[in-house]
Order: C-alpha cells, then structure tokens, then sequence
C-alpha cells in the first residue's frame, strides 16, 4: 500500500497486527472519500464489485469473524440465499452509515485483540459451506487473516476508484492527510 506502519514497540506483536488491519481499512476509507453514494455504488468495470460494497463486505467480513473468535454468531447471517446483499447497500444503509459502523467494528476487534490472554488462544470455525470441516483457529491466525482479506478488496478499491474519476491511492492519501485551514 502506500502508507508506512510504523514499528511496533518492541514485543507489541498484537500492536503490529492491529497496525496492519487499520492500515488496510484506511485503503478502504480512502476509496469512498469524496464520492456520492451513486458514485461509491457504480460499478465502473465488468466486475459487479463497487466502492459501497467493498466498504460493507469487509466490514460485515471483520465483524463476522470476530463474532466467531468470541463464540458468538455474526450480526448478520449469510448464505446462498442473500449472499450478494453483503456486496451492495440494501434498504436505507448508506456509504455514511457503513462508514460509521466500520468504525464501531474496528473498535471492538481492537478491544477484543487487546483483551485475549494469548494470541495463541483459539476458538472453534464449525464446519460451513465455504469451510468443509471443523477447525481451531488462533487469534493470530484471526489477525492475519483480517490483513488478507481487508487487504484483497482495498486493491480492488484502489482499481474500482481509479476507474470512477482517475484519482490513486497516492492521491487519496495525501488528500485524507491534509490539515484543515484554521487547524
């Protein structure tokens, strides 16, 4: 990505994950900045992901799995039946609104990482129709796959936006760093 993480203090394993995960939603949240919903949901490409979707399956994504970690059912269930709704915004969801809860997302799985005793510990992945059978997962295994998948869709971000208006990471980067006049 374009963005540095910087170290973490020596032996913050957990700190380094969390940096790698925030970095990656940053991707995310950059590639909607700016953009009106009609523009986040277009799909400029002949793939059927947009900009609006991306943001809500990697926020459905991260809260799923932490769910799991935490012995708990996802928010929201999906399978075969309204799986494509986790790739499109439904009913009165918004890019603003799925911004707002990405955010409330992000800060439970940084409570939750912080709070486990061990990243060694692990919770049970019953077996599914995408997993075929039952696994132990650890809470590190749990981090670096949030980095993967976060970071999968935020380079299919990163084309999605170019194709709408032109603008790169780069781009988008300096302008989400930029102070406010008066600040």
């Amino acid at each position: 990505m374009v963005t540095h993480v910087p170290a973490e203090a020596h032996g913050d394993e957990r700190g380094a994950l969390l940096s790698f995960i925030a970095e990656q939603r940053g991707g995310i949240r950059r590639a909607v900045l700016g953009l009106t919903d009609e523009q986040a949901t277009s799909r400029p490409s002949a793939s059927e992901l947009s900009l609006a979707g991306l943001l809500k399956h990697v926020t459905e994504m991260e809260q799923g799995w932490v769910a799991r970690a935490k012995g708990e059912p996802p928010a929201v269930h999906r399978d075969e039946s309204n799986w494509h709704e986790c790739f499109r915004l439904v009913g009165d969801e918004s890019v603003e609104s799925q911004l707002a809860y990405y955010e409330e997302v992000a800060a439970e799985t940084e409570t939750f990482i912080r709070a486990v005793p061990s990243l060694d510990d692990t919770f049970e992945l019953p077996a599914t129709s995408w997993n075929p059978k039952d696994e132990w997962l650890s809470m590190r295994w749990l981090c670096l796959h949030l980095i993967r998948e976060t970071a999968r869709h935020a380079g299919h971000a990163d084309i999605i936006r170019e194709s709408l208006d032109g603008r790169t990471a780069f781009e988008l980067v300096a302008e989400a760093q930029r102070v406010p006049a008066g600040s």
